[in-house]
């Protein structure tokens, strides 16, 4: 079974080297991918100089800009498929998703998941260091998903998910549209409205303490209209066409 974790990043200098070292030290042998988007940083560099020591275990693909995790994530779907991955795996460089827990995530897809997701709200799960607004807006988006989609994941903006490589094969990255956390919950629906399982095992999620955070009041607005025009396509009849392969 091979598994890879993908890891976009911008400007991570101050996480990347320790993400990438506890991902390698699981018995397990993952595979890392890191899709950087141009960071001035240097993070590309370091990452270079880990492959140099770490060669066919770490890869990376250099993008020319910021140009949002959505797209970074179908560039990093795209190229673990080519390269005939089994398990699909998105984490955060910044260490809020715990390495720890990556053998948990796998384990719901061996016990039949077709898509496993860390999520901070199924009973067990928590967020820690969050200020008092962004757990509203994140509860708060949560369950505005649930109500106007009727899909019952309880973190559909969850970024640290495991997909099997049969959910991927599944879905027509060239009409998802959305690049911020709306990426997430559509992902997330169009594998639902596809018919895989998706399971959810309690993480503790904690937020970021080196680099900046990438959440913004575009990005939430994304969301908020991105769900209703999910909905409005699956609605109208013409879901099932925008994500299946023709």
């Amino acid at each position: 079974m091979k598994k890879i974790v993908l890891i976009p990043t911008y400007n991570e200098k101050e996480n990347i080297a320790s993400i990438i070292d506890a991902v390698l030290s699981f018995e397990t042998g993952y595979h890392i991918l890191v899709i950087d988007d141009g960071s001035p940083d240097g993070t590309a560099d370091i990452v270079r100089s880990i492959i140099e020591i770490n060669p066919g275990r770490v890869f990376i693909e250099c993008r020319s800009g910021k140009l949002g995790l959505g797209t970074a994530y179908i560039h990093g779907f795209k190229w673990a498929l080519s390269n005939g991955y089994d398990y699909i795996i998105e984490m955060d460089a910044d260490f809020s998703h715990n390495p720890n827990d990556l053998d948990r995530l796998c384990a719901v897809c061996d016990a039949g998941a077709d898509v496993a997701v860390g999520s901070r709200y199924v009973k067990g799960g928590s967020t820690d260091n969050w200020p008092l607004d962004r757990k509203i807006y994140s509860q708060g988006g949560s369950a505005y998903t649930r109500i106007i989609t009727g899909m019952s994941v309880k973190d559909p903006t969850a970024g640290f998910v495991c997909y099997k490589r049969k959910v991927l094969d599944s879905i027509n990255f060239d009409n998802i549209k959305f690049i911020g956390y709306a990426f997430q919950i559509e992902m997330k629906f169009a594998s639902w409205k596809l018919g895989f399982k998706i399971k959810e095992l309690p993480i503790r999620f904690v937020d970021r303490k080196n680099g900046v955070s990438k959440m913004s009041k575009g990005i939430i607005k994304e969301a908020v209209k991105g769900v209703l025009n999910m909905q409005w396509l699956f609605i109208t009849g013409r879901y099932v066409k925008y994500i299946k392969r023709g």
